[in-house]
């Protein structure tokens, strides 16, 4: 099994960014997902502000500092998002204004996932699945469905796994990538 984990993983400050990503993930989409009998996702926010929103902003500026200019873009940016989301859970806004806010951000976490590349399969992953699950999650503000927002929730709790994941196995010094299979006619090319 290849060990080996994404670039820039070595960092601390990069494994705490991304165990901070993951648990405010799952916080974030075990609260819209419904899950769990009572829990909201309200029940994310102080989490949301202090762990997705600040601590993750300062790994995102120590990161810019230590030269990695996308883990730096990704916690900053998320970190403001965490914080936005944080201090805006309860205020009254529209439905529509709501599920623009969310796809704004979508767009953010869009980026991450198509310029994550060398950031390997997992954290590329994670930023993919949040960029789902904001999009479920709009869309089911613009349309009122809360079987939209499970879903939506669902895709988070996943992205937070990946992101937890990625960090953890930085830590533990688990795989990150699963074994590659010998194709069973070595030296054999299909033609066509």
């Amino acid at each position: 099994m290849d060990n080996a984990v994404s670039a820039g993983s070595a960092t601390s400050t990069w494994v705490l960014g991304h165990l901070a990503l993951g648990l405010t993930l799952l916080a974030f989409g075990i609260g819209h997902s419904g899950v769990v009998d009572g829990v909201t996702a309200v029940a994310a926010v102080s989490l949301a502000l202090y762990v997705g929103g600040v601590a993750l902003f300062l790994a995102g500026l120590l990161e810019f500092r230590a030269g990695e200019s996308f883990t730096g873009t990704a916690f900053a940016g998320l970190g403001a998002f965490w914080f936005t989301w944080g201090t805006g859970v309860g205020h009254q806004v529209s439905a529509d204004a709501a599920g623009l806010f969310l796809v704004l951000w979508a767009l953010l976490a869009f980026s991450l996932a198509v310029g994550g590349a060398g950031a390997g399969p997992l954290v590329q992953s994670a930023y993919g699945l949040f960029c789902v699950g904001l999009l479920l999650l709009a869309v089911g503000q613009f349309a009122d469905s809360t079987g939209l927002t499970k879903v939506g929730g669902w895709f988070a709790v996943v992205a937070g796994l990946a992101s937890w994941y990625a960090a953890t196995a930085a830590l533990a010094k688990w795989p990150t990538a699963l074994p590659r299979r010998r194709a069973a006619g070595r030296g054999v090319t299909a033609t066509g």
